[in-house]
This record gives structure tokens, C-alpha cells and sequence, in this order.
């Protein structure tokens, strides 16, 4: 589908999913940094569970969600996405070099200290755990994630925020840290489960949550009349 340049801000996002990811995907980060800054967008939905059309591939190389569209600007990976939004206002993103470097510096950290660690188990328990290498390989995974919990934990202590304030490095964590909602490994590092609790009582994280789940919600109906 072509992107129409005076659209405004889109996204793309996946009107369907299997249930261990809802709530869980890419596009929310993208969303809660949308509606952190009341920036306005509409989403494009595709269905995980179909081949991404051929062109999409122009948009996003990987076949993957959320891709973002304002006006000549085409970016994906949502780290870069919300780096962008960032940009717009330093109520996600400080002016001050210094903790404007900060913000940045735990944006990556979330990508790319924390995340794989925690999708791995995430993954190995959600889609290979009948697998008997994934059975070898899960004691592993879970003190990897352990220690990367730990690592945050360690830096956080009692801040509400992991900086001076909240940016979108902790948006990022955040959205990070909720991949193990469903085993209660936050909820053994006190202050984590405090920190992901106040990201998610901010009226936007919980207006970009119900605009996911929502589209979820009418695709499995618009299923269930057919």
C-alpha cells in the first residue's frame, strides 16, 4: 500500500498476533511515544500471521513492525522511531547535551543489553518449549535474564526513573522490562516492578495499550462474523 506523503504520522501495526505477544508488540513503544507528546498518527494494521506484502519490504527490509511515515520522512526500528519522536520535544527527549546523551545511552541499553536477553527466554518458553534443545537451554536463559534484571535493578535503586526524569530511555526499558510479565521475574527485583508499574499508570502508555489491543480486538470479531 502506498504512503501518502500528507497523511500525517503513520505506523504500522499487527491486527492480529498469537495471545502470548499481545500487548507486547514493537508498535506499542511507538504509540506510547506518540501519546506522550499528543503527537497524532493512525496506524496501518498488516496480519502477523500472513507473508508481509512484496513492497513492504521498501518500507521495512526485515518484514517487520512498526514502520513510521511523516511526510518525506520513512524510518523503521522502533529504537530509531522513538529517537525521532524524541527529537520533537524534550518532554521525551532532554535539550541539555548531557542528559540528552543519557536518555540516548539507556535507549540502547534497552535494545541491546537487556532485551535479547529476555526475549530469548521469552521465546524458548512461548515457542520452542517442547523442543528438548530448548529444555537444555532454558536454565541458561533464565540466569541470563536474571542478571541482565539485576544489572537494571542495581542502577535504578530507588529512583523512580533511571535518570533525573523520565525519557525515552525509560520508555524503551519499560516496554523491555513487560516482555517477562507473563513468569513474574520483574516482580522478583522490587524497585523493577515498581518502575514498570509507574510507566504503566502514565495516561499515555495506557491510551497506546488500549489503541493495540483494541485493533486486536476487532479483528477477532470481524473474524468471528464472517
Amino acid at each position: 500500500m502506498p504512503v501518502d506523503p500528507h497523511a500525517g504520522v503513520e505506523i504500522t501495526a499487527f491486527s492480529q498476533v498469537p495471545p502470548p505477544a499481545q500487548g507486547l508488540v514493537r508498535d506499542l513503544r511507538v504509540r506510547w511515544a506518540c501519546d506522550e507528546i499528543e503527537l497524532p498518527y493512525r496506524a496501518r494494521l498488516m496480519d502477523a500471521m500472513a507473508p508481509r506484502p512484496p513492497e513492504y519490504l521498501r518500507e521495512q527490509p526485515f518484514a517487520q513492525i512498526p514502520t513510521y511515515h511523516e511526510g518525506g520522512t520513512h524510518l523503521f526500528e522502533s529504537g530509531a522511531i522513538l529517537l525521532h519522536i524524541g527529537e520533537k520535544d524534550e518532554r521525551l527527549l532532554p535539550r541539555d547535551p548531557a542528559q540528552r546523551g543519557r536518555a540516548i545511552a539507556w535507549l540502547f541499553a534497552a535494545l541491546n543489553s537487556v532485551e535479547p536477553a529476555l526475549q530469548a527466554l521469552f521465546s524458548i518458553d512461548h515457542f520452542y518449549a517442547g523442543e528438548e534443545w530448548a529444555k537444555l537451554r532454558r536454565p541458561g536463559a533464565a540466569e541470563f535474564a536474571r542478571l541482565k534484571l539485576s544489572r537494571v535493578s542495581a542502577w535504578l535503586g530507588d529512583r523512580a526513573w533511571l535518570e533525573d526524569r523520565f525519557t525515552i530511555g525509560d520508555l524503551m526499558m519499560i516496554t523491555v522490562l513487560r516482555i517477562l510479565n507473563y513468569n513474574g521475574m520483574v516482580e522478583n527485583f522490587p524497585n523493577l516492578a515498581t518502575y514498570v508499574a509507574s510507566g504503566e499508570a502514565r495516561p499515555a502508555f495506557k491510551s497506546a495499550l488500549d489503541a493495540q489491543l483494541s485493533a486486536l480486538c476487532q479483528h477477532q470479531l470481524a473474524d468471528a462474523e464472517i
